[in-house]
């Protein structure tokens, strides 16, 4: 291969996010051992010498492909959080970094948001935890569906706090958005007679937004979500603080 050979295709393909998880087969001219253990060390699955036998070639790929759904399939249920069946910390986790190292190539806006479900102790206190269970699926299933675009993820960030990751989205759109995910949440009309927001659950929202600078890593952006939430409660909860 003129300019860049097997091996640094595959290196670059595993050092990325995006396309880490591509099964890579190896088909080469190549024959020493060494040269196989180069391609499976830096992350090929399998190697095929010449000339190939294309049945073998074949059945090899499709026991490879067959293998990567499994896997794949095994990876979204450890990505999905138990009881809300939405997005959990882990794929938060993954995502994060895909959307920041992606913006960070592109030099686009990315924006989090954090919310928390407003006096949930109490909630629980007065109606129990299967209520409140049953607030935290209807909450979880009303903020995913509130998200427009594939790229958004809406995930538990534990107990009762959510976090949102959104590419491409400025300050103004990602308080648009917190908005958005306030209203939907207090259309449900879920009754919370101990909180002292209102007689019904709601949410306080606290958002991030950056142009993701070519250095750095997201820990300031997701700090920054988080001390506007903490604003959103100080100043009497069911509003969204923006930055």
């Amino acid at each position: 291969m003129p300019g860049m050979d097997g091996y640094e295709v595959c290196r670059r393909l595993k050092e990325s996010p995006e396309t880490k998880r591509i099964p890579v087969i190896f088909v080469t001219a190549l024959t020493d051992e060494t040269d196989e253990a180069k391609g499976i060390e830096i992350g090929a699955i399998d190697y095929v010498t010449k000339p190939v036998n294309a049945t073998i070639v074949i059945a090899r790929t499709r026991n490879h492909l067959e293998l990567k759904r499994y896997r794949d399939y095994l990876t979204e249920i450890a990505f999905v959080d138990g009881l809300t069946e939405i997005a959990n910390t882990r794929r938060f986790d993954e995502n994060i970094e895909m959307e920041w190292q992606r913006a960070r190539r592109s030099g686009d806006w990315l924006s989090v948001v954090l919310l928390d479900i407003d006096h949930f102790k109490q909630f629980n206190d007065t109606y129990g935890h299967q209520a409140g269970d049953d607030c935290l699926k209807k909450v979880a299933k009303a903020l995913k569906k509130a998200l427009n675009r594939p790229a958004d993820v809406i995930a538990r960030y534990g107990g009762e706090e959510f976090v949102g990751i959104l590419p491409q989205t400025d300050a103004a759109g990602a308080e648009a958005l917190g908005n958005t995910l306030r209203q939907t949440v207090a259309a449900l009309n879920i009754p919370h007679k101990a909180s002292s927001a209102a007689d019904h659950v709601t949410i306080s929202v606290g958002t991030a937004s950056v142009e993701v600078p070519k250095d750095g890593d997201y820990s300031a952006l997701i700090e920054a979500a988080d001390k506007n939430l903490y604003k959103a409660k100080e100043s009497g909860r069911n509003c969204v603080v923006a930055g």
